[in-house]
């Protein structure tokens, strides 16, 4: 990852430079910066893909597979790719502000620090994708927040059908069919699917944390003054496909502890789906991390902290989001939007989202009270 981070600031001029390469975390300021991330089609900071040559593009995405294991920089790729489906979706009349608002080479990569600096960082993010790194002692601490959304979540090709994030719907799916009767009222939250994950792009995840409306989930202010009609546009149909009222965003709210149906109380088959499904995000990182993950959730200790919570229908294709919670992992999933065809899927941890927690002990250890 050092080096591959090193190629790509050595491949890119003064001006690429002052976007692409950013102060240390333990900067104020800038740690402000990278605690800012985004899931909606809105500028997320950095140097963009399109801007750069094909060489310095070939770079940057070598340094994004360093932080990937293989199947997680191939569901990144796709997710990049379906930018072009959703310009046709859209009938090409998409612009959010811009020349082409549907752009596949709209996504930013910055660096925090210097690469082999005692602490250091990175992200890409864009529509649908946000990935955090964040590495002390040359030691990969953190890669949460790390969220991939898919619109749409379901594409036609010629004799089958792209669904990126088809492994962390089915699984989930095929878990709360096995649930039986008490076991889905305790994970049953509504009734109805909420129109989006509930943590949001919040930098920490809080007790009492409802959906974000769209407006905060952009950054802003808009240089075109039509974009604010544009969001609130947007938000107001997806409250009105849901039905919520702020009562119902109450309900699904996160809460600790955490709702929804207690792992405790789970059989065996329905554990292992669980496992299955966990690993299916933390299957993201890097094998070594990922590895050190799955030994976690193999112990039954671990999962039996999880709780495991589902709002909307559970028949195969309709709306639906649920969520898996513990001390230190938050996974959220809903389809919704589009008529159950547009996806947001992430990855948390509550207690050391972007290596909160290992930072504020580098800090004390280099500078003790």
């Amino acid at each position: 990852m050092t080096g591959a981070a090193t190629a790509w600031l050595s491949a890119l001029d003064d001006d690429q430079l002052s976007l692409g390469a950013y102060a240390s975390p333990l900067d104020p300021a800038a740690e402000a910066e990278r605690l800012r991330w985004f899931y909606t089609p809105t500028e997320h900071g950095g140097l963009a893909i399109r801007d750069q040559d094909p060489h310095q593009q070939r770079l940057a995405l070598q340094l994004v597979a360093t932080g990937l294991s293989p199947a997680g920089y191939a569901t990144v790729a796709m997710v990049m790719g379906l930018e072009n489906v959703l310009d046709q979706l859209e009938e090409w009349g998409s612009c959010l502000g811009r020349k082409r608002g549907r752009d596949p080479g709209l996504y930013w990569l910055r660096l925090f620090g210097r690469p082999g600096d005692p602490v250091w960082a990175w992200r890409l993010g864009g529509h649908h994708i946000s990935l955090n790194n964040l590495i002390i002692a040359d030691r990969l601490v953190a890669t949460t927040p790390c969220f991939m959304g898919a619109d749409p979540a379901t594409t036609e090709l010629l004799g089958s059908t792209l669904r990126p994030l088809q492994g962390v719907e089915d699984t989930a799916g095929r878990l709360v069919r096995t649930l039986d009767a008490c076991q889905l009222r305790q994970a049953l939250l509504h009734r109805s699917a909420v129109s989006d994950i509930v943590s949001g792009n919040r930098s920490q995840v809080h007790d009492g944390d409802r959906m974000m409306h769209m407006r905060d989930l952009w950054r802003r202010p808009f240089a075109d003054a039509s974009m604010d009609d544009l969001v609130d546009d947007i938000d107001r149909r997806a409250e009105a496909s849901s039905g919520y009222t702020e009562a119902d965003h109450a309900r699904v709210a996160i809460t600790f502890p955490a709702k929804g149906v207690s792992v405790r109380d789970m059989n065996d088959a329905q554990r292992e789906l669980l496992r299955q499904l966990l690993s299916r995000y933390t299957g993201r990182a890097p094998y070594d991390l990922a590895a050190a993950h799955d030994a976690h959730y193999a112990l039954d200790s671990a999962l039996d902290e999880l709780h495991f919570a589902w709002a909307g229908s559970t028949a195969e294709g309709e709306p639906h989001y649920y969520r898996v919670q513990g001390p230190s992992i938050l996974v959220e999933y809903n389809n919704t939007q589009r008529n159950g065809n547009h996806a947001h899927s992430v990855w948390r941890d509550p207690r050391s989202d972007f290596g909160l927690t290992e930072l504020a002990e580098h800090r004390e250890r280099r500078f003790p009270r």
